[in-house]
């Protein structure tokens, strides 16, 4: 993609008269007066902000960095060459301040939702409120793959912003976008929803993205999406930016969605993501025709994984699924974001084509890693000449980061040539965290095209495509 994608928390336009005449005529939800005309009689959602704002909140993310030091220190050849002995002392950490936005969801238990990215790695995370009280913010839990975080403050008087279904949303629908773009401070920009399900992006995770032209900047990473009628529809996390600042195109995780991960946060600390243990394809015409079936939406089973939640339901390759729960499934890469919120543990229902005949099952969700026993380490074939391992206590990025290491290469082999070096952190395999090197094998044996690997190179992250 030629345009760069911005995750926007570390770091107007206006809607026409005829959009407010619209909106006058519709009642408000959150008075009993209309909110739409000031007393000079000129259209204004003066009256809506002065109630949603307050729920959306300023944060401010300390953390300590260490410099990392010249590989060459390493090589007692080039000591005793400049005569540096003894072995110099590791630089000390550098305090380091990033800043985004997040919205009080709860205010009894005083719950702020933000973005992951925002509040990684942070030693100390700041919430500022709309009336400039500070606190300091309890880490409840953080999940990567959805790009969701959950703090909480101990506050009083404080508002909060009620979610909103986002699965009723439609393209054109209006849409205000609520943070703090480039530090400058609260800021409510406005536009409508210009697409719906967006994946596909160069963002790791599990992409089901309200896409709209409501103003993002860097800074409004975690803020909050609202409707007209103030309810809380999304929170904002990503932008496509050449020009590294908004271009009217921005990215928001649908609150339906985040507010899944919310629930499991609250109760686990973390989101335990059951398994349904199939490969699949998006369902084209080209498939329609081979397999006798009306061209629509779903998703193809290519492979059942032996004993998995997908075996013991039934489900067999060749089989469309078109629905989870009653929700229509648009993709493969939609089906992956709804199972993906699916706990362990739970049963899910999905409507399926097999043969041409509608059939229904159910499949009881289980723990990602029980059912890959049989991959071997065949899987790996494509990264041969590469001796891979865990992260270890010691390694850089240990307990920043998951995944794993390339610990050894072998000068010539495959995986040199494709570009990978000693010390890259596997981080991803076609756009799926991998956590461990269990879960790398278990990733690579589902991949049958080109392989896109998510690497950690020192300070940098980078894309590494083997064909």
């Amino acid at each position: 993609m030629p345009a760069a994608i911005v995750r926007i928390g570390r770091l107007v336009s206006a809607l026409c008269v005829a959009t407010f005449i619209l909106a006058v005529q519709a009642p408000a939800q959150t008075a009993d007066a209309p909110l739409f005309r000031n007393e000079d009689g000129l259209p204004t959602l003066a009256p809506l902000m002065a109630e949603v704002t307050p729920a959306v909140v300023n944060i401010s993310v300390e953390s300590h960095q260490t410099p990392e030091m010249n590989p060459l220190f390493n090589d007692p050849f080039f000591r005793r060459f400049f005569d540096m002995q003894p072995m110099p002392q590791q630089p000390s950490p550098r305090r380091q301040m990033s800043a985004g936005s997040g919205v009080i969801v709860d205010a009894e238990e005083g719950y702020v939702l933000t973005n992951h990215h925002v509040v990684e790695n942070g030693d100390r995370i700041i919430v500022t409120l709309k009336d400039r009280r500070q606190f300091d913010a309890e880490l409840i839990g953080s999940d990567a793959g959805t790009d969701i975080a959950l703090l909480r403050i101990d506050a009083e008087d404080i508002t909060a912003l009620e979610l909103g279904d986002s699965d009723r949303l439609q393209v054109g629908d209006y849409v205000l976008a609520i943070g703090n773009p480039f530090g400058l401070g609260q800021t409510v920009t406005s536009g409508i929803v210009s697409a719906l399900g967006r994946s596909g992006l160069n963002v790791d995770g599990y992409e089901d993205f309200i896409q709209t032209d409501a103003s993002i900047n860097p800074g409004n990473s975690g803020g909050a999406l609202v409707t007209l009628d103030g309810r809380l529809v999304g929170i904002n996390t990503a932008i496509i930016a050449p020009s590294g600042g908004n271009v009217g195109i921005g990215f928001s995780v649908p609150a339906n969605m985040a507010q899944a991960v919310l629930e499991q946060l609250i109760e686990y600390g973390e989101v335990r993501r059951g398994q349904l243990g199939v490969m699949i394809q998006d369902f084209t015409p080209d498939l329609a025709d081979a397999l006798g079936i009306e061209a629509g939406v779903g998703a193809v089973v290519t492979q059942v994984e032996p004993d998995s939640a997908a075996d013991k339901a039934g489900l067999q390759a060749g089989d469309l699924i078109v629905a989870v729960d009653g929700r229509s499934v648009a993709g493969s890469a939609d089906l992956r974001s709804q199972i993906g919120l699916k706990r362990v543990g739970s049963e899910v229902e999905l409507d399926v084509i097999r043969d041409g005949q509608p059939m229904s099952v159910k499949a009881t969700m289980r723990e990602a890693g029980l059912v890959a026993a049989h991959v071997t380490d065949r899987a790996l074939d494509r990264l041969a000449g590469a001796e891979i391992r865990d992260l270890r206590p010691g390694d850089p990025f240990y307990g920043d980061l998951e995944g794993a290491v390339i610990a050894r290469l072998d000068p010539g082999s495959r995986a040199a040539r494709s570009g990978l070096e000693v010390g890259d952190i596997i981080l991803a395999v076609n756009r799926v965290p991998v956590g461990s090197l269990g879960e790398l094998r278990r990733q690579l044996s589902q991949v049958n095209g080109a392989l896109a690997l998510t690497i950690q190179r020192g300070t940098a992250r980078v894309f590494l495509v083997m064909r």
